[in-house]
């Protein structure tokens, strides 16, 4: 399968958090398959670490990528190196504790892995969240880079996917899986509903079923993240572009003309654009106007992410604007 890419930074990619949610929901399916002909306990640490072939690639990495950030090292025996690297790799997925697991792909023997994720060069370090591919680094990084480079890929798997990681259970027996009912989270089911309403196209059910979650559990990362992303794409479904462009572009000073040019604008991957143009208009408006505004471009930071810088320096010119 061809690995589909994935910036860390925050990249609006709306297919993306859609194929992530479809992601979660196979191996959910995967986990309930397991449960039903009898799922073990928490992993051994020994599991952290796993090699990779191309015949298992689909399971072991872009399965498992919807439950945990799987971390791949491409290496091979005759690589300098990747023998400084991987011990290294191997002894942090241990010390991680089960927040990514470690796929170990020797590049001789996969060279079709290879091509698809384009490395030019070994050592070379990817990793798949939720079925979407980011590289990492290439070359034989120092440990402190490398534990940057983690805990920023942790730190993203959490808060834009809602990956918490693996159990790990020093006593359990290698091979052993996690159990499927133990990690089930209690709203898959309504996850899964809006999933389904985005495959039909239905935005608005979509929109709704993130809503029911949220009603539950209003600290659902997932939900809050679909619920901002479908409410965008329902936002400018119906929308004339070039009237919006015409628009906004007429009535500078028109809030409501400038928030649907800024959605059109987020939609296409514009996001500094996006953001610009709100500020500019926070800046020219008051009241009740300006605080429409505000609030759209909080909106905006959401779909964004928090992590993205673009949106700390839309913040920080906000302030600017607003005091």
């Amino acid at each position: 399968m061809q690995p589909r890419n994935m910036s860390m930074s925050g990249v609006v990619d709306l297919a993306a958090v859609k194929a992530a949610q479809e992601a979660k929901a196979k191996a959910e399916q995967a986990r309930a398959e397991a449960a039903r002909q009898g799922g073990a306990g928490a992993i051994s640490p020994a599991d952290l670490v796993i090699d990779v072939d191309e015949a298992t690639f689909e399971r072991d990495v872009l399965q498992r990528s919807a439950e945990v950030p799987v971390v791949i090292d491409f290496w091979a025996e005759w690589c300098q190196p990747c023998k400084q690297l991987s011990p290294v790799l191997e002894r942090l997925a241990v010390e991680y504790n089960g927040r990514f697991l470690l796929a170990k792909i020797d590049v001789d023997a996969n060279q079709m892995l290879m091509q698809q994720f384009g490395v030019q060069g070994i050592p070379a370090v990817f990793a798949v969240v939720a079925g979407q591919a980011l590289p990492l680094f290439q070359g034989a990084a120092g440990e402190a880079q490398i534990r940057e480079t983690l805990d920023q890929l942790v730190a993203v798997a959490e808060q834009r996917f809602g990956l918490t990681g693996l159990t790990v259970d020093p006593e359990a027996e290698p091979g052993a899986q996690p159990d499927p009912a133990a990690q089930a989270g209690p709203h898959d089911g309504l996850l899964e509903a809006a999933v389904q309403a985005l495959d039909a196209g239905d935005l608005g059910g979509a929109v709704q079923a993130y809503k029911n979650v949220l009603a539950e559990d209003p600290g659902n990362t997932e939900a809050k993240l679909g619920l901002v992303q479908a409410e965008l794409l329902q936002r400018v479904q119906g929308l004339d572009p070039q009237r919006v462009r015409r628009d906004a572009a007429e009535k500078p000073a028109d809030p409501q003309a400038q928030i649907a040019a800024a959605d059109l604008d987020l939609v296409g991957g514009h996001v500094e654009d996006a953001f610009g143009r709100l500020i500019d208009t926070v800046a020219r408006t008051v009241g009740d106007d300006r605080d429409a505004v505000r609030v759209r471009l909080l909106e905006l930071f959401e779909v964004v992410g928090a992590d993205d810088p673009r949106v700390a320096a839309a913040r920080r010119a906000l302030a600017r604007a607003l005091f």
